[in-house]
């Protein structure tokens, strides 16, 4: 009989946390590979994509827009064949000397949303507002595009 000296159960020792490693290198291994070649000449994964909301009423569109610190005059608004696009830019804050950047999640560069509205606008009535970080732009219908009320005959 062998007498083994007793040891503290530590979770290194456990299975799972080899599983978990293994996964964890193997995710970093695909990343460092053939998508990280995609990553850097793709403008599909570089920028950022923010959040928006699509409402309709029976006389607009109203599409919103979350563009924190940006200023008016990096946001471009345009309409094309019933195609919104809002695209701008936001810039890095310039970093002071003698600091270090612990931590960074906050998206910087170049972006671009479209949205394909479901029936025609009126162009030339599209307003946009932008204030505390949101981008309001209201597109009212054209007449066409409103719904009608028809009244059922009765014979």
């Amino acid at each position: 009989m062998n007498i083994v000296k007793w040891q503290r159960p530590t979770l290194a020792n456990w299975s799972g946390f080899g599983r978990l490693s293994d996964l964890r290198d193997e995710i970093d291994r695909l990343f460092d590979s053939p998508l990280s070649e995609l990553t850097k000449t793709s403008d599909l994964l570089a920028g950022w994509t923010p959040a928006l909301d699509v409402y309709e009423d029976k006389d607009n569109y109203t599409v919103k827009a979350e563009l924190p610190g940006m200023k008016k005059e990096d946001i471009e608004v345009s309409l094309h064949e019933g195609v919104l696009s809002i695209s701008g830019e936001r810039k890095s804050e310039t970093e002071k000397e003698d600091t270090e950047v612990f931590r960074a999640e906050r998206f910087v560069g170049r972006f671009q949303r479209t949205v394909t509205l479901p029936a025609s606008v009126a162009a030339d009535k599209v307003k946009a507002a932008y204030k505390d970080g949101v981008l309001t732009i209201t597109l009212p219908k054209t007449e066409e595009a409103k719904p009608k009320q028809i009244d059922v005959a009765v014979n």
